[in-house]
């Protein structure tokens, strides 16, 4: 059983580690311009809201989501080295990260018809000061999903010899991304005389959508909150059962 979990929390983590690196591919596309970028986000969109990509990309989140908090549930110490709190923190930090910016782009396109682009997306980002938010979005899943491979995979001796070009991989595709990101927004900064405003179907559903990234954030924090309780209960009575003094 615990081989099985193990298969499908990598395989499920591949799916998302896939996602970020399109992610922040499609970022670094805007070096060369922006035009190039849009093709690629084109691309993405017709990959991932098709029904076969949506259920792949959900259903390994969730996925992902459930085995993590199983495994906060059942552990019994919480000592580990910093690569594992790095990975660890870097984990569940990016879902915080991330509702933002699925509420603003899947659910507005899902319930309101929004059309995302580049420009549309640097516009709304500027518009609302955001654009630094945008440049750290996908850093944790990136160096979670890098360190769990790693973790997992560096005792292979094919893997080992290519630590080099994994590490320059590593470091070089999250600054063309964040370099990417800057370069498109001074492109649609100098192709207008005047800034445009933020797409109207934005503003008109702000409120309703800001109301959704709130509770989404809640009730993901609630959930990581109870398996860590729940686990913290289940260890007090079973040292109490074995006789044990609680720490």
């Amino acid at each position: 059983m615990h081989t099985i979990l193990r298969r499908l929390q990598l395989s499920s983590g591949l799916v998302m580690l896939f996602y970020i690196f399109l992610h922040l591919l499609n970022h670094a596309l805007g070096v060369w311009s922006l035009a190039l970028a849009e093709r690629g986000l084109t691309l993405a969109i017709r990959l991932w809201h098709s029904v076969p990509g949506t259920v792949l990309l959900y259903g390994s989140a969730s996925l992902h989501f459930a085995l993590a908090m199983r495994t906060v549930y059942e552990r019994r110490l919480w000592r580990m080295p910093p690569t594992e709190w790095i990975r660890l923190w870097e984990g569940f930090s990016l879902p915080l990260l991330l509702i933002r910016h699925a509420v603003a782009t899947r659910l507005a396109t899902s319930l309101y018809s929004f059309d995302p682009s580049y420009e549309r997306i640097v516009i709304s980002l500027i518009a609302g000061g955001t654009q630094g938010l945008q440049l750290a979005l996908l850093a944790p899943g990136w160096v979670h999903g890098c360190l769990g491979l790693w973790l997992r995979l560096r005792h292979r001796p094919r893997v080992y010899r290519m630590k080099p070009v994994l590490i320059s991989l590593f470091i070089l595709l999250p600054l063309l991304s964040a370099v990417g990101f800057v370069q498109m927004a001074r492109t649609v900064e100098m192709a207008h005389a005047i800034f445009p405003a933020v797409d109207p179907k934005l503003l008109a559903h702000q409120a309703t959508l800001e109301m959704w990234r709130h509770d989404l954030v809640v009730i993901y924090l609630s959930l990581i909150v109870g398996a860590f309780s729940a686990g913290q209960l289940r260890n007090r009575f079973e040292r109490r059962a074995l006789g044990k003094p609680s720490s």
